[in-house]
């Protein structure tokens, strides 16, 4: 191999080693961004199945106010607030930033929720923390919110 090409590459290879490394990360955002935009669907839609599948089974999560709650307890309250046919609660989110880091990944954001009638709005500043499961889907194992 010329000189001048083995130099070249010795240049690129750094470069191509970090865009290799970095693009399972940018799959791995967007494909975070898509969960929790299916979440948000399927929330204001009252697709409660839908919207308990973005949590792992092993989650533990933290609303001020409501204490520790597993998959099973959040569940459950995602579905009595689903079910009440009084009151339409609706979603949307602003994601402030997404590090993903092998399997793990931290999302900080924030949820706002309005609820009808009233036209009452919470603002929900939390972080999420996703874990790669063995079925290849991102889900949340941890996380904590609160209302401002």
């Amino acid at each position: 191999m010329p000189r001048a090409l083995r130099l070249a590459c010795r240049r690129l290879l750094p470069t191509l080693a970090l865009v290799l490394v970095a693009f399972p990360a940018r799959a791995d955002e967007a494909a975070i961004r898509a969960r929790l935009d299916a979440w948000t669907r399927a929330f204001n839609a009252r697709d409660k199945a839908a919207a308990c599948e973005l949590f792992s089974r092993n989650l533990i999560s933290e609303y001020r106010g409501q204490g520790e709650a597993g998959y099973e307890d959040r569940c459950a309250l995602i579905g009595k607030a689903l079910d009440d046919p009084a009151r339409r609660f609706r979603y949307s989110t602003d994601i402030k930033e997404i590090i993903v880091a092998g399997d793990l990944a931290v999302v900080r954001l924030t949820w706002r929720l309005t609820v009808t009638p009233g036209d009452v709005t919470s603002v929900e500043p939390g972080m999420d923390i996703f874990r790669k499961e063995d079925d290849g889907v991102w889900r949340i194992v941890r996380y904590i919110a609160y209302e401002e």
